[in-house]
């Protein structure tokens, strides 16, 4: 038997060769964090190759996991779809959160009664604020782009009250040189440069509840 450092070092070689390639895909010099936000990035570009009919209207799916026809579509379901490409089900992680915690949701509007309804909650930009707020990083609302990185989501109120919710991709504009928006506002997932189209309600990040280390 080898005398006890080299059995120590043999552990540690065995650890770090089943650990390191975690680390390595995208981009090794990147923290988990970075690659996490870098593959949720590539999956909210990927979006736009899709081809979604915009349709609000209320369908029952399945849970966990759940998800209204893959041709069909609102804002929320383009963020809800990058985020499941990771791994990450938010359908499941806001019905949990709000079964714990439905004071902390809002409450106002008709289409929230007294429970908790995992085939829309987490499709209504309201409950994204409040569940990436609670469970995510909320960010500071600024008019400068360069606050603003890749992987970030930014709600909107598009006047009337009518919440957008989009996320920021590593691509950007050729005329303005900031980062582009991939969102869905009635024409299906596209790429484009609306950071400050509208008055900005809500900046976050959120990593997912069990997707990190």
């Amino acid at each position: 038997m080898p005398p006890a450092p080299a059995r120590l070092a043999a552990v540690v070689l065995a650890v770090e060769l089943l650990v390191w390639p975690r680390f390595q895909s995208p981009n090794a010099g990147a923290t988990v964090r970075e690659q996490f936000l870098l593959k949720l990035v590539a999956a909210a570009v990927e979006r736009t190759d899709h081809t979604v009919r915009y349709d609000p209207a209320y369908v029952r799916i399945a849970y966990p996991n759940g998800d209204v026809p893959a041709d069909t579509g609102v804002c929320t379901d383009e963020i809800i779809r990058s985020y499941r490409a990771l791994g990450v089900d938010l359908q499941k992680e806001v019905h949990e959160d709000m079964e714990h915690n439905f004071s902390a949701y809002p409450r106002k509007w008709s289409w929230l009664l007294s429970h908790t309804d995992t085939n829309i909650d987490h499709r209504r930009v309201p409950n994204l604020m409040v569940f990436f707020a609670r469970k995510g990083e909320s960010l500071k609302i600024s008019s400068d782009a360069g606050d603003y990185a890749p992987g970030d989501l930014v709600t909107w109120d598009l006047g009337g009250n009518i919440p957008h919710i989009g996320i920021v991709v590593d691509q950007k504009s050729h005329q303005i040189g900031r980062y582009l928006i991939v969102h869905n506002i009635g024409q299906g997932p596209k790429m484009e440069d609306v950071l400050f189209n509208w008055k900005i309600t809500g900046h976050y990040r959120y990593f997912g509840t069990n997707s990190l280390p």
